[in-house]
């Protein structure tokens, strides 16, 4: 496998006559395809280092490659159109827009992205994958709490990324549709080849994943691979 992101030196300051420093000297190479977690306490600079990598913002030190490009010497157009293409998110709250429905709200990345071609089949063969057939129509707010973030999973892989990054993406559902999205992310990898970043504290949810990454006081301090083996469906 080749490395689909290098995290080089990234480091992170906040603040101009008061600094804190949120994150600093972070190294870590992530290869397509990988399923990997990143954990640590609140506070620890997990969301701020996901934010960075996600060129959501830009770092004080260092730089993010992606896809072999060096993201610092890019415009903010360059980049807005490269994460587009390239990454897709999954966050805690789902964020759909309760204005619009399901399929509306799953072909927004190719929307933005002014992608062509049959948007709404490719939105109606993510939702059917996901177990969302029929839903379509629905506005947003009539669905359930898994269903919404299932939602969100679609809209997630609707620009066909090559890499997922979920935070907390289980921190509002029940231990059963917990699961259930964490073997749907293992699914999706396996069966697309997406690289999944998944940014949790919740170590049982970790130990899912076949790599773990643990930051600490904003600098990573463990990285190990785990022998995760796929329980039976």
């Amino acid at each position: 496998m080749s490395d689909l992101l290098v995290a080089d030196n990234l480091g992170k300051t906040y603040g101009a006559a008061v600094q804190t420093r949120a994150l600093g000297g972070v190294y870590f190479e992530l290869e397509e395809g990988e399923f990997a977690a990143v954990v640590g306490q609140s506070g620890s600079g997990k969301s701020t280092l996901l934010n960075l990598i996600g060129l959501l913002d830009t770092p004080t030190d260092g730089t993010v490659r992606l896809l072999g490009r060096d993201t610092a010497t890019m415009s903010k157009k360059e980049r807005a159109r490269l994460r587009n293409e390239t990454i897709g998110f999954v966050f805690q709250f789902h964020h759909l827009l309760p204005e619009f429905s399901v399929a509306e709200n799953v072909i927004m990345p190719a929307r933005i992205g002014g992608g062509g071609g049959d948007l709404r089949g490719r939105a109606a063969e993510l939702l059917e994958m996901l177990g969302l057939e029929g839903l379509a129509d629905k506005n947003a707010n009539e669905l359930s709490g898994g269903q919404k973030q299932r939602v969100a999973i679609a809209r997630a892989l609707m620009n066909r990324p090559r890499l997922i990054l979920a935070d907390e993406p289980t921190g509002n559902l029940d231990s059963v549709n917990s699961e259930a999205v964490y073997r749907l992310f293992r699914q999706i990898r396996d069966e697309s080849g997406t690289a999944f970043l998944i940014v949790t504290h919740e170590r049982a949810i970790a130990q899912q994943t076949d790599r773990i990454l643990e930051v600490r006081d904003g600098r990573l301090v463990q990285d190990v691979r785990n022998e995760y083996v796929s329980p039976p469906a």
